[in-house]
Protein backbone atom coordinates (compact mmCIF):
# COMPACT_ATOMS: atom_id res chain seq x y z
CA UNK A 1 0.00 0.00 0.00
CA UNK A 2 1.34 3.63 -1.24
CA UNK A 3 1.39 6.61 1.30
CA UNK A 4 -1.75 8.23 0.44
CA UNK A 5 -3.22 5.31 -0.70
CA UNK A 6 -7.01 4.60 0.25
CA UNK A 7 -8.30 1.27 1.25
CA UNK A 8 -11.19 0.89 -1.63
CA UNK A 9 -14.34 0.30 0.18
CA UNK A 10 -16.77 -2.54 -0.36
CA UNK A 11 -20.06 -2.66 -1.38
CA UNK A 12 -21.80 -2.59 2.25
CA UNK A 13 -25.03 -2.40 4.13
CA UNK A 14 -25.09 -1.08 7.57
CA UNK A 15 -28.63 -0.75 9.40
CA UNK A 16 -30.29 -0.89 12.49
CA UNK A 17 -33.27 -3.36 13.10
CA UNK A 18 -36.76 -2.66 14.43
CA UNK A 19 -35.42 -4.75 17.53
CA UNK A 20 -32.22 -2.89 18.16
CA UNK A 21 -29.93 -5.43 16.58
CA UNK A 22 -27.43 -3.70 14.30
CA UNK A 23 -26.60 -5.55 10.82
CA UNK A 24 -23.83 -4.53 8.58
CA UNK A 25 -23.07 -6.74 6.03
CA UNK A 26 -20.25 -6.25 3.31
CA UNK A 27 -20.09 -8.08 -0.02
CA UNK A 28 -16.59 -9.70 -0.43
CA UNK A 29 -17.25 -12.91 -2.88
CA UNK A 30 -13.88 -14.14 -3.12
CA UNK A 31 -15.20 -17.64 -1.82
CA UNK A 32 -18.98 -18.87 -2.30
CA UNK A 33 -19.42 -18.49 1.79
CA UNK A 34 -20.01 -16.03 4.30
CA UNK A 35 -18.75 -15.40 7.45
CA UNK A 36 -20.99 -14.63 10.45
CA UNK A 37 -20.69 -12.86 13.73
CA UNK A 38 -22.79 -11.78 16.04
CA UNK A 39 -21.67 -9.75 19.23
CA UNK A 40 -23.23 -9.26 22.23
CA UNK A 41 -22.38 -7.21 25.18
CA UNK A 42 -21.90 -9.16 28.06
CA UNK A 43 -20.73 -7.30 30.89
CA UNK A 44 -21.55 -8.20 34.60
CA UNK A 45 -25.29 -6.63 35.71
CA UNK A 46 -25.52 -4.44 39.04
CA UNK A 47 -27.23 -7.03 40.27
CA UNK A 48 -25.39 -9.72 40.30
CA UNK A 49 -21.99 -10.52 41.73
CA UNK A 50 -18.89 -10.54 38.99
CA UNK A 51 -18.08 -14.47 39.96
CA UNK A 52 -21.10 -15.08 39.63
CA UNK A 53 -21.70 -13.52 36.61
CA UNK A 54 -18.58 -14.78 34.90
CA UNK A 55 -19.30 -18.64 36.12
CA UNK A 56 -22.75 -18.62 34.72
CA UNK A 57 -21.40 -16.75 31.31
CA UNK A 58 -18.80 -19.28 30.69
CA UNK A 59 -21.26 -21.74 31.27
CA UNK A 60 -24.19 -20.53 28.70
CA UNK A 61 -21.41 -19.76 26.34
CA UNK A 62 -20.38 -23.42 26.06
CA UNK A 63 -24.25 -24.98 26.31
CA UNK A 64 -25.93 -21.84 24.26
CA UNK A 65 -25.96 -23.78 20.83
CA UNK A 66 -26.41 -27.61 22.75
CA UNK A 67 -29.71 -27.94 21.51
CA UNK A 68 -33.47 -26.13 21.74
CA UNK A 69 -36.88 -26.32 23.46
CA UNK A 70 -37.65 -28.32 20.26
CA UNK A 71 -34.46 -29.73 19.29
CA UNK A 72 -31.02 -31.96 20.58
CA UNK A 73 -27.75 -31.44 19.77
CA UNK A 74 -27.56 -33.90 17.10
CA UNK A 75 -30.74 -32.20 15.35
CA UNK A 76 -29.48 -28.99 15.19
CA UNK A 77 -25.99 -30.43 13.65
CA UNK A 78 -27.84 -31.93 11.51
CA UNK A 79 -29.75 -28.63 10.44
CA UNK A 80 -26.49 -27.31 9.95
CA UNK A 81 -24.73 -29.84 8.03
CA UNK A 82 -27.45 -29.53 5.16
CA UNK A 83 -26.97 -26.37 4.05
CA UNK A 84 -22.80 -26.66 4.96
CA UNK A 85 -22.53 -24.62 8.09
CA UNK A 86 -21.55 -24.42 11.42
CA UNK A 87 -22.07 -22.52 14.48
CA UNK A 88 -20.06 -22.02 17.93
CA UNK A 89 -20.21 -19.65 20.50
CA UNK A 90 -17.44 -18.37 22.98
CA UNK A 91 -17.78 -15.94 25.73
CA UNK A 92 -15.50 -13.52 27.97
CA UNK A 93 -15.68 -10.22 30.52
CA UNK A 94 -16.71 -8.03 27.17
CA UNK A 95 -19.17 -9.90 24.97
CA UNK A 96 -20.83 -13.06 23.72
CA UNK A 97 -20.16 -14.26 20.33
CA UNK A 98 -21.60 -16.83 18.12
CA UNK A 99 -19.58 -17.08 15.00
CA UNK A 100 -20.34 -19.20 11.81
CA UNK A 101 -19.89 -19.54 8.20
CA UNK A 102 -22.14 -20.77 5.62
CA UNK A 103 -22.61 -21.79 1.74
CA UNK A 104 -23.70 -18.00 0.35
CA UNK A 105 -26.94 -20.42 -0.55
CA UNK A 106 -27.47 -21.42 2.99
CA UNK A 107 -27.07 -17.96 4.74
CA UNK A 108 -31.43 -17.36 5.21
CA UNK A 109 -31.49 -21.15 6.65
CA UNK A 110 -28.16 -20.42 9.20
CA UNK A 111 -29.83 -17.01 9.61
CA UNK A 112 -33.25 -18.77 10.47
CA UNK A 113 -31.12 -21.59 13.02
CA UNK A 114 -29.45 -18.72 14.79
CA UNK A 115 -32.41 -17.25 15.58
CA UNK A 116 -34.44 -20.55 16.55
CA UNK A 117 -31.16 -20.86 19.30
CA UNK A 118 -31.67 -17.21 20.27
CA UNK A 119 -35.25 -17.12 21.17
CA UNK A 120 -35.33 -21.17 22.04
CA UNK A 121 -32.42 -22.46 23.82
CA UNK A 122 -32.87 -25.63 26.08
CA UNK A 123 -30.07 -25.20 28.62
CA UNK A 124 -31.21 -28.83 29.24
CA UNK A 125 -29.84 -30.52 32.65
CA UNK A 126 -28.07 -33.43 31.21
CA UNK A 127 -26.64 -31.19 28.68
CA UNK A 128 -25.34 -28.32 31.28
CA UNK A 129 -24.24 -31.26 33.69
CA UNK A 130 -21.85 -32.81 31.10
CA UNK A 131 -20.96 -29.33 29.97
CA UNK A 132 -20.06 -28.67 33.41
CA UNK A 133 -17.95 -31.38 34.13
CA UNK A 134 -15.87 -31.02 30.62
CA UNK A 135 -15.41 -26.98 32.19
CA UNK A 136 -14.20 -28.10 34.86
CA UNK A 137 -11.84 -30.43 34.16
CA UNK A 138 -10.71 -27.66 31.61
CA UNK A 139 -10.32 -24.82 34.41
CA UNK A 140 -8.03 -27.19 36.49
CA UNK A 141 -6.14 -28.29 33.48
CA UNK A 142 -5.69 -24.61 32.72
CA UNK A 143 -5.40 -22.64 36.39
CA UNK A 144 -2.24 -25.51 36.55
CA UNK A 145 -0.20 -24.34 33.85
CA UNK A 146 2.20 -21.51 34.70
CA UNK A 147 0.88 -18.85 31.86
CA UNK A 148 -3.05 -19.30 32.89
CA UNK A 149 -1.68 -18.60 36.63
CA UNK A 150 0.65 -15.44 35.76
CA UNK A 151 -2.48 -14.22 33.26
CA UNK A 152 -4.75 -14.17 36.22
CA UNK A 153 -2.35 -12.57 38.65
CA UNK A 154 -1.66 -9.77 36.41
CA UNK A 155 -5.35 -8.96 35.76
CA UNK A 156 -6.33 -9.17 39.29
CA UNK A 157 -3.13 -6.87 39.84
CA UNK A 158 -4.53 -3.99 37.13
CA UNK A 159 -7.91 -4.40 37.71
CA UNK A 160 -8.96 -5.99 41.52
CA UNK A 161 -11.96 -7.03 41.66
CA UNK A 162 -13.31 -6.24 38.45
CA UNK A 163 -15.29 -7.96 35.86
CA UNK A 164 -12.42 -7.50 33.54
CA UNK A 165 -10.15 -9.22 35.60
CA UNK A 166 -12.34 -12.63 35.79
CA UNK A 167 -10.92 -14.32 32.05
CA UNK A 168 -11.66 -17.76 34.11
CA UNK A 169 -14.21 -18.21 36.67
CA UNK A 170 -13.86 -19.89 40.24
CA UNK A 171 -14.63 -23.30 39.83
CA UNK A 172 -16.42 -23.75 43.13
CA UNK A 173 -18.56 -21.18 42.17
CA UNK A 174 -19.22 -22.70 38.34
CA UNK A 175 -20.55 -26.09 40.09
CA UNK A 176 -23.19 -24.23 41.67
CA UNK A 177 -24.81 -22.93 38.38
CA UNK A 178 -27.52 -24.35 37.41
CA UNK A 179 -30.05 -24.70 34.08
CA UNK A 180 -32.84 -22.53 35.39
CA UNK A 181 -29.75 -19.53 35.75
CA UNK A 182 -28.66 -19.68 32.32
CA UNK A 183 -32.21 -19.52 31.06
CA UNK A 184 -32.68 -16.63 33.50
CA UNK A 185 -29.38 -15.41 32.15
CA UNK A 186 -30.06 -15.72 28.88
CA UNK A 187 -33.21 -13.88 29.19
CA UNK A 188 -32.14 -11.38 30.65
CA UNK A 189 -28.66 -10.74 28.93
CA UNK A 190 -28.81 -12.30 24.50
CA UNK A 191 -30.78 -9.27 23.61
CA UNK A 192 -31.11 -7.84 20.04
CA UNK A 193 -30.83 -4.38 21.18
CA UNK A 194 -26.85 -2.68 21.51
CA UNK A 195 -25.85 -5.85 19.61
CA UNK A 196 -24.23 -6.30 16.38
CA UNK A 197 -24.01 -8.63 13.43
CA UNK A 198 -21.29 -8.74 10.71
CA UNK A 199 -22.28 -10.92 7.54
CA UNK A 200 -19.27 -11.10 5.12
CA UNK A 201 -18.40 -13.13 2.03
CA UNK A 202 -20.49 -14.21 -1.05
CA UNK A 203 -23.91 -11.88 -0.70
CA UNK A 204 -25.95 -8.81 -1.80
CA UNK A 205 -25.74 -6.52 1.64
CA UNK A 206 -29.29 -4.67 0.91
CA UNK A 207 -30.57 -8.25 0.39
CA UNK A 208 -28.79 -10.23 3.44
CA UNK A 209 -30.12 -7.24 5.80
CA UNK A 210 -33.33 -8.19 4.96
CA UNK A 211 -32.90 -12.20 5.37
CA UNK A 212 -31.37 -11.15 9.04
CA UNK A 213 -34.59 -8.83 9.38
CA UNK A 214 -36.93 -11.94 8.86
CA UNK A 215 -34.69 -14.94 10.65
CA UNK A 216 -34.42 -12.29 13.96
CA UNK A 217 -37.53 -10.76 13.87
CA UNK A 218 -38.67 -13.01 17.07
CA UNK A 219 -35.52 -12.29 19.09
CA UNK A 220 -36.35 -9.40 21.14
CA UNK A 221 -35.50 -8.08 24.93
CA UNK A 222 -36.88 -6.26 27.51
CA UNK A 223 -33.42 -4.75 28.02
CA UNK A 224 -30.36 -3.54 26.26
CA UNK A 225 -26.93 -5.35 26.05
CA UNK A 226 -24.99 -4.62 29.35
CA UNK A 227 -22.05 -3.38 28.38
CA UNK A 228 -18.44 -4.17 30.64
CA UNK A 229 -18.11 -1.18 32.50
CA UNK A 230 -14.96 0.48 32.68
CA UNK A 231 -11.97 -1.16 34.69
CA UNK A 232 -9.69 0.71 36.77
CA UNK A 233 -6.79 2.95 35.19
CA UNK A 234 -3.81 1.02 34.92
CA UNK A 235 -0.94 2.34 36.31
CA UNK A 236 3.02 2.22 37.11
CA UNK A 237 2.29 3.90 40.98
CA UNK A 238 3.14 0.75 42.46
CA UNK A 239 6.00 -1.78 42.70
CA UNK A 240 6.21 -5.16 40.05
CA UNK A 241 4.54 -8.01 42.59
CA UNK A 242 6.54 -10.84 43.02
CA UNK A 243 4.42 -14.40 43.41
CA UNK A 244 5.70 -17.85 44.79
CA UNK A 245 5.37 -21.00 42.48
CA UNK A 246 6.77 -23.57 44.61
CA UNK A 247 9.15 -25.91 41.72
CA UNK A 248 8.82 -23.96 39.30
CA UNK A 249 11.98 -24.16 36.16
CA UNK A 250 10.97 -20.78 34.85
CA UNK A 251 9.91 -17.63 35.96
CA UNK A 252 6.98 -15.48 34.32
CA UNK A 253 7.23 -11.91 33.76
CA UNK A 254 4.20 -9.73 32.71
CA UNK A 255 4.39 -6.05 33.06
CA UNK A 256 1.20 -3.66 31.97
CA UNK A 257 1.12 0.17 31.24
CA UNK A 258 -1.23 2.62 30.64
CA UNK A 259 -1.87 3.13 26.47
CA UNK A 260 -4.79 4.60 25.03
CA UNK A 261 -7.36 3.24 22.67
CA UNK A 262 -7.92 3.08 18.77
CA UNK A 263 -10.01 6.11 18.73
CA UNK A 264 -7.22 7.92 20.48
CA UNK A 265 -5.47 10.39 17.79
CA UNK A 266 -1.88 9.17 19.04
CA UNK A 267 -3.02 5.32 18.38
CA UNK A 268 -1.38 4.83 15.37
CA UNK A 269 2.21 6.08 16.51
CA UNK A 270 1.79 3.80 19.65
CA UNK A 271 0.98 1.02 17.32
CA UNK A 272 4.38 1.61 15.79
CA UNK A 273 6.53 2.41 19.24
CA UNK A 274 5.47 -0.78 20.56
CA UNK A 275 6.00 -3.03 17.48
CA UNK A 276 9.55 -1.22 17.79
CA UNK A 277 9.56 -2.18 21.84
CA UNK A 278 8.72 -5.94 21.74
CA UNK A 279 5.52 -6.08 19.39
CA UNK A 280 7.29 -8.45 16.70
CA UNK A 281 9.73 -10.53 15.97
CA UNK A 282 12.22 -7.69 14.78
CA UNK A 283 11.68 -5.67 18.29
CA UNK A 284 14.04 -4.41 20.39
CA UNK A 285 12.93 -6.56 23.59
CA UNK A 286 12.83 -9.87 21.23
CA UNK A 287 16.58 -9.30 19.86
CA UNK A 288 17.98 -8.30 23.60
CA UNK A 289 16.79 -11.37 25.81
CA UNK A 290 16.14 -13.60 23.31
CA UNK A 291 18.88 -13.81 20.18
CA UNK A 292 21.50 -11.83 21.94
CA UNK A 293 21.28 -13.13 25.73
CA UNK A 294 19.21 -16.14 25.30
CA UNK A 295 17.24 -15.48 28.11
CA UNK A 296 14.05 -16.31 26.83
CA UNK A 297 12.58 -18.43 24.21
CA UNK A 298 9.74 -15.79 23.40
CA UNK A 299 9.43 -12.14 24.54
CA UNK A 300 6.64 -10.00 22.99
CA UNK A 301 4.45 -6.62 24.03
CA UNK A 302 0.89 -5.71 22.77
CA UNK A 303 -1.92 -3.25 23.65
CA UNK A 304 -4.76 -4.37 25.17
CA UNK A 305 -8.45 -3.24 24.96
CA UNK A 306 -11.54 -3.05 27.58
CA UNK A 307 -14.66 -0.26 27.43
CA UNK A 308 -12.84 2.89 28.13
CA UNK A 309 -9.63 1.77 29.17
CA UNK A 310 -6.04 0.01 26.91
CA UNK A 311 -3.20 -1.02 28.36
CA UNK A 312 -0.15 -1.93 27.39
CA UNK A 313 1.37 -5.45 28.45
CA UNK A 314 5.00 -6.81 28.31
CA UNK A 315 5.02 -10.90 28.44
CA UNK A 316 7.77 -13.79 28.49
CA UNK A 317 8.84 -16.34 30.49
CA UNK A 318 12.54 -16.58 31.45
CA UNK A 319 14.90 -19.38 33.06
CA UNK A 320 14.74 -18.95 37.04
CA UNK A 321 18.13 -18.28 37.15
CA UNK A 322 18.05 -15.36 34.49
CA UNK A 323 14.57 -14.07 35.81
CA UNK A 324 16.22 -10.65 37.73
CA UNK A 325 18.47 -10.23 34.42
CA UNK A 326 15.87 -10.40 31.99
CA UNK A 327 13.71 -8.34 33.65
CA UNK A 328 16.44 -5.64 33.87
CA UNK A 329 16.91 -5.72 30.59
CA UNK A 330 13.33 -5.14 29.55
CA UNK A 331 13.19 -2.61 31.42
CA UNK A 332 16.34 -0.84 30.13
CA UNK A 333 14.73 -1.68 26.54
CA UNK A 334 11.64 0.62 27.99
CA UNK A 335 13.84 3.24 29.05
CA UNK A 336 16.26 3.40 25.86
CA UNK A 337 12.83 3.79 23.93
CA UNK A 338 11.47 6.28 26.39
CA UNK A 339 14.29 8.75 26.22
CA UNK A 340 16.17 7.75 22.93
CA UNK A 341 13.89 8.45 19.64
CA UNK A 342 13.75 5.53 17.21
CA UNK A 343 15.51 5.54 14.28
CA UNK A 344 14.16 6.33 10.83
CA UNK A 345 14.68 2.61 9.48
CA UNK A 346 13.12 0.90 12.79
CA UNK A 347 10.20 2.99 11.88
CA UNK A 348 9.77 2.22 8.44
CA UNK A 349 10.07 -1.29 9.46
CA UNK A 350 7.50 -1.69 12.40
CA UNK A 351 5.05 0.40 9.57
CA UNK A 352 6.06 -1.86 7.01
CA UNK A 353 5.17 -5.10 9.12
CA UNK A 354 2.01 -3.10 10.62
CA UNK A 355 0.85 -2.12 7.37
CA UNK A 356 1.30 -5.41 5.92
CA UNK A 357 -0.44 -7.13 8.93
CA UNK A 358 -3.46 -5.24 8.93
CA UNK A 359 -3.80 -6.36 4.90
CA UNK A 360 -3.51 -9.74 5.68
CA UNK A 361 -5.62 -9.83 8.11
CA UNK A 362 -8.56 -7.90 6.10
CA UNK A 363 -7.83 -10.06 3.09
CA UNK A 364 -10.09 -12.76 4.08
CA UNK A 365 -13.66 -13.03 4.77
CA UNK A 366 -13.14 -14.72 8.23
CA UNK A 367 -10.38 -12.01 8.86
CA UNK A 368 -12.40 -9.28 8.01
CA UNK A 369 -15.68 -10.55 9.44
CA UNK A 370 -13.87 -10.66 13.03
CA UNK A 371 -12.14 -7.48 12.72
CA UNK A 372 -15.53 -5.60 11.90
CA UNK A 373 -17.00 -7.19 14.64
CA UNK A 374 -14.43 -6.34 16.90
CA UNK A 375 -13.84 -2.77 16.00
CA UNK A 376 -17.65 -2.00 15.58
CA UNK A 377 -18.22 -3.49 18.69
CA UNK A 378 -15.79 -1.34 20.19
CA UNK A 379 -17.14 1.72 18.96
CA UNK A 380 -15.30 2.74 15.95
CA UNK A 381 -17.19 2.88 12.50
CA UNK A 382 -16.25 0.18 9.60
CA UNK A 383 -14.59 3.15 7.79
CA UNK A 384 -12.01 3.10 10.89
CA UNK A 385 -10.70 -0.34 9.95
CA UNK A 386 -10.59 0.51 5.94
CA UNK A 387 -8.47 3.61 6.67
CA UNK A 388 -6.37 2.88 9.51
CA UNK A 389 -3.47 1.51 7.01
CA UNK A 390 -3.60 4.94 5.49
CA UNK A 391 -3.43 6.10 9.56
CA UNK A 392 -0.30 3.92 9.83
CA UNK A 393 1.59 5.84 7.30
CA UNK A 394 0.70 8.67 7.49
CA UNK A 395 2.36 8.95 10.96
CA UNK A 396 5.98 11.04 11.60
CA UNK A 397 8.83 10.04 12.97
CA UNK A 398 8.05 12.69 15.46
CA UNK A 399 4.81 11.41 16.59
CA UNK A 400 6.38 7.71 16.80
CA UNK A 401 9.10 9.04 18.97
CA UNK A 402 6.62 11.31 21.03
CA UNK A 403 4.46 8.46 21.72
CA UNK A 404 7.54 6.35 22.84
CA UNK A 405 8.71 9.09 25.59
CA UNK A 406 5.33 9.26 27.06
CA UNK A 407 4.00 5.78 27.15
CA UNK A 408 7.04 3.73 27.49
CA UNK A 409 9.11 5.02 30.45
CA UNK A 410 10.03 1.86 33.45
CA UNK A 411 8.17 4.39 35.35
CA UNK A 412 4.54 4.00 33.68
CA UNK A 413 5.21 -0.07 34.32
CA UNK A 414 3.93 -2.87 37.18
CA UNK A 415 3.14 -5.80 37.04
CA UNK A 416 4.05 -9.00 38.47
CA UNK A 417 6.58 -11.75 38.43
CA UNK A 418 5.81 -15.58 39.22
CA UNK A 419 8.43 -17.94 40.23
CA UNK A 420 9.95 -20.21 42.51
CA UNK A 421 11.22 -18.11 45.74
CA UNK A 422 13.95 -20.01 47.14
CA UNK A 423 15.73 -19.60 43.42
CA UNK A 424 14.76 -16.19 42.48
CA UNK A 425 14.16 -13.81 45.28
CA UNK A 426 17.98 -13.30 46.19
CA UNK A 427 18.43 -11.84 42.62
CA UNK A 428 15.17 -9.78 42.98
CA UNK A 429 16.05 -7.88 45.55
CA UNK A 430 19.15 -6.19 43.69
CA UNK A 431 16.40 -4.26 41.62
CA UNK A 432 14.58 -1.56 42.32
CA UNK A 433 10.55 -1.21 42.94
CA UNK A 434 9.91 -4.98 42.99
CA UNK A 435 7.64 -5.91 46.30
CA UNK A 436 9.09 -9.56 47.53
CA UNK A 437 5.93 -10.28 50.51
CA UNK A 438 7.19 -12.14 53.93
CA UNK A 439 8.22 -15.42 52.70
CA UNK A 440 5.51 -18.03 53.62
CA UNK A 441 7.36 -20.86 52.05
Amino acid sequence: MSAGRRQRTPAMADEVLDNGLRVIAVRRADTPLVEVRLRIPFGASGRTSAGVHAARAELLGSTALLGTSTLDRAELDDLLADIGGHLDAAVDPQRLLYSGSVLGAGLPALLGILGHALTEAGYRANDVAREKTRLLEHLAIARSQPGASARIALQRSRFGDHPAALELPDPEVLTNVTPAALRGLHRKAVVPDGSLLVLVGDLRPSQAVEWARTALAGWTGANRATELTTPPAVTGDKPVEFLHRPGSVQSQVRLTGPAVGRDAPEYPALQLANLIYGGYFSSRLVENIREDKGYTYSAGSGIEFWPGRAALTVSFDTTSEATAAALNEARYELGRLALVAPEEQEIASARNYAVGALAISLSTQAGLASNLASVVGAGMSPQWLLEHGNRLLQVTDNEVAEASAAYFAPANFSGIVQGDADVVTGQLRLLPDVSIAQAEW
